[in-house]
């Protein structure tokens, strides 16, 4: 299986926020932002290992600023790394003012994605290959991550849950 570039299979995905998105207060349902993150992710995740992958964890995801009715949401996602079935995409959004054009960082998550075979099980997905020191550290960066998943688990199963 040929190993890919992360820029094989990265996308950025924009939203504008309109009212059925929001809530009382005129900020995005915070489900709204989990849904565009999680489909921005599967994209990117079917794009590496072009067959079907499907969600296996999101990572804590943190609003960092609210968005606002009438905002233009940009996310951009990306496989950070790769194991023998499993991709860690990540995301970042932003809210993009539309009469300024300033943007603000207002939320991170990491999903992990499995591929699967036509029989539903896991399927082995191409290495991602880092290509500059940005993509480098994101790469270290889902190693790590992945590692504390795994560890979690274990404490996890361990208690009896």
């Amino acid at each position: 299986m040929e190993a890919k570039p992360v820029s094989a299979s990265s996308a950025e995905f924009t939203h504008l926020v309109l009212p059925q998105d929001t809530n009382a207060l005129g900020t995005i349902f915070g489900g709204r932002i989990m849904e565009w993150t999680d489909i921005a992710a599967a994209v990117v995740a079917s794009r590496h290992c072009r067959q079907v992958a499907v969600t296996a964890s999101m990572d804590a995801l943190h609003f960092i600023s609210p968005i606002r009715l009438g905002d233009i949401v940009v996310l951009k996602a990306s496989v950070n790394y790769t194991h023998r079935t499993s991709m860690e995409i990540g995301v970042r959004i932003e809210s993009e003012n539309p009469v300024t054009g300033e943007r603000c960082h207002t939320a991170s998550a990491y999903l992990t994605f499995v591929a699967l075979d036509e029989a539903g099980k896991p399927s082995q997905v191409p290495e991602v290959v880092p290509e500059n020191a940005e993509e480098k550290r994101r790469f270290h960066e889902g190693q790590r991550r992945r590692q504390e998943r795994i560890e979690w688990k274990s404490r996890f199963r361990a208690k009896g849950a």
